[in-house]
C-alpha cells in the first residue's frame, strides 16, 4: 500500500511539474531550436519579406515595387496553380485577382533563412492570406512558403517561390 501512494505521489508530482511549466514551446517555428547560420542574413531576407509583401499587400498603388522583386527568370511553383516561369503572367495575374482584393499575413516567427553559398539564401517560413471581401473573423488557413533569394547586381531577386496551400 505505501509503494502504490508513494507511486501517486510521485506521478502527481511530474504531473504538476510538467502543467506548470513556464516554457511554451513555439508552435510557429518550422525547425525546432532554429537558430539564424548568419544572423545579418536573415534579418537582411527578414526585411526583404517584410517589404515585399507590402507592395504585394498594397500591389494597387506599388505595383513597380512589387514587379521588380522577381527575377526575369522566375520560377512559380504553386500547389494549386502549377508552375509558371512567365513574369509577365505573374504580374498580370496578381494585377487581375491580388491587388485590392488579397492580403498577405506573415505568422510571427516563423521564418526560417539558409544561406546558399554564391547564390543567395532561401528562406522558408508560414503565412496566410484573407480575401478582402470576406468576413474579418473568418479562419485563416496557414501555409507553408518558400522563397530562393538570389543577389543580382547587389539586388535581392526572388528567382523561385514554392507556395503550399
Amino acid at each position: 500500500m505505501k509503494k502504490t501512494i508513494t507511486f501517486s505521489v510521485l506521478f502527481s508530482a511530474i504531473l504538476l511539474l510538467g502543467s506548470c511549466s513556464t516554457s511554451k514551446p513555439n508552435s510557429f517555428q518550422l525547425t525546432k531550436n532554429y537558430q539564424p547560420d548568419n544572423l545579418e542574413l536573415y534579418q537582411a531576407i527578414v526585411k526583404q519579406d517584410s517589404s515585399f509583401f507590402d507592395a504585394y499587400n498594397n500591389c494597387d498603388t506599388k505595383f513597380e515595387t512589387y514587379a521588380d522583386f522577381y527575377s526575369e527568370d522566375i520560377e512559380f511553383y504553386h500547389d494549386q496553380g502549377g508552375l509558371s516561369n512567365s513574369k509577365k503572367d505573374i504580374l498580370e495575374g496578381t494585377k487581375k485577382h491580388i491587388c485590392g482584393k488579397v492580403t498577405r499575413t506573415l505568422v510571427p516567427g516563423s521564418i526560417e533563412v539558409y544561406p546558399i553559398k554564391d547564390y543567395g539564401a532561401i528562406e522558408i517560413g508560414l503565412h496566410s492570406f484573407s480575401n478582402n471581401t470576406n468576413p474579418p473573423d473568418e479562419p485563416k488557413k496557414v501555409s507553408r512558403f518558400t522563397i530562393f533569394w538570389r543577389q543580382i547586381n547587389g539586388k535581392w531577386k526572388i528567382a523561385k517561390v514554392v507556395s503550399l496551400h
